[in-house]
């Protein structure tokens, strides 16, 4: 392998913007989830939050992936702010 076939495998390994923005923006919309649900007494939305906070490490470098399950979790959130 020479190293302009090395170089194009790790650059293709690197996360995309979109990804590390979405990472970012779910990670701070669980804080957000994490510090109601703790303030409020809400078990599962603390929890949704701390989801929330790490799952990005979990979806690899999919993008789709990140923000589809992203979307779920908002909503998951968003049906359970309130029990």
């Amino acid at each position: 392998m020479n190293d302009q076939e090395l170089q194009n495998l790790l650059y293709s390994l690197l996360p995309t913007p979109a990804y590390i923005f979405g990472a970012i923006l779910f990670g701070v919309i669980g804080f957000v989830a994490y510090r109601f649900g703790k303030k409020t007494q809400r078990v599962k939305t603390k929890w949704l939050g701390v989801v929330m906070m790490f799952y990005p490490y979990v979806t690899g470098s999919d993008t789709r992936l990140l923000y589809a399950v992203g979307f779920l979790l908002c909503g998951a959130i968003y049906y359970y702010r309130h029990e």
